[in-house]
């Protein structure tokens, strides 16, 4: 799920700690379980991607899935579904990582006095698979599919790119726009992805200023 895959970019391997802010992870999780109910065919986006509704609220077998979709109460802006759908996604995902197996949760202190939390990866072949997979297409040795160009897509709407692979950022960042605005998906998914994208964009940056 992308959601799950995401979340384990975001992860530095070398220690559990988050690469980025918490905000640009709620905001990208988001981003993500919005895609995963566009492809399902949950929620549809109006043409000119600026409207977001539920076309089918029957349940859904996984749980961040289905909660997110509960909070989808009525058509709204692609910015408004993110901003419902991030609440508490960050520890939900997270909780979801862990029951597979995939991570645990470790307490830690910043500066010796804060209480944070780290994210040990445990499941190190998923992981890794994931990244070289992701990496291949960032550093261009192979093009973008669907899946691949939808993780880079939400880590590009963070400005994230750059910190979850190592090489030059300026490079690493050029890459990233070109994958955000390619031709991976099909017409229907191409429009979700661009409605939610730039919802995503949009909330991340109501977030910086604090509105």
């Amino acid at each position: 799920m992308l959601p799950e895959d995401l979340m384990l970019l975001f992860i530095d391997p070398r220690n559990g700690r988050l690469r980025v802010s918490s905000t640009s992870i709620e905001n990208a999780l988001a981003g993500a379980v919005l895609i995963e109910l566009a492809e399902a065919e949950r929620v549809s986006f109006t043409p000119n991607g600026k409207k977001l509704t539920v076309v089918d609220p029957t349940p859904l077998n996984d749980p961040v899935l289905h909660e997110a979709l509960g909070r989808l109460t009525k058509p709204m802006p692609p910015q408004s579904a993110v901003e419902r759908v991030r609440k508490r996604l960050w520890h939900n995902v997270i909780r979801q990582l862990q029951d597979r197996g995939a991570v645990r949760v470790e307490p830690r202190k910043v500066l010796g006095i804060f209480p944070a939390k780290s994210y040990p990866i445990v499941d190190e072949h998923r992981a890794e698979k994931l990244r070289k997979a992701v990496g291949d297409v960032v550093h261009g040795y192979r093009g973008a599919d669907a899946r691949t160009g939808s993780l880079i897509t939400l880590l590009y709407a963070v400005d994230a790119v750059h910190k979850v692979f190592e090489g030059d950022k300026r490079e690493i960042k050029r890459r990233a726009k070109e994958i955000a605005r390619g031709s991976w998906a099909g017409d229907a998914v191409r429009r979700a992805v661009d409605a939610i994208q730039a919802g995503v964009h949009a909330a991340a940056g109501a977030a910086a200023s604090g509105e």
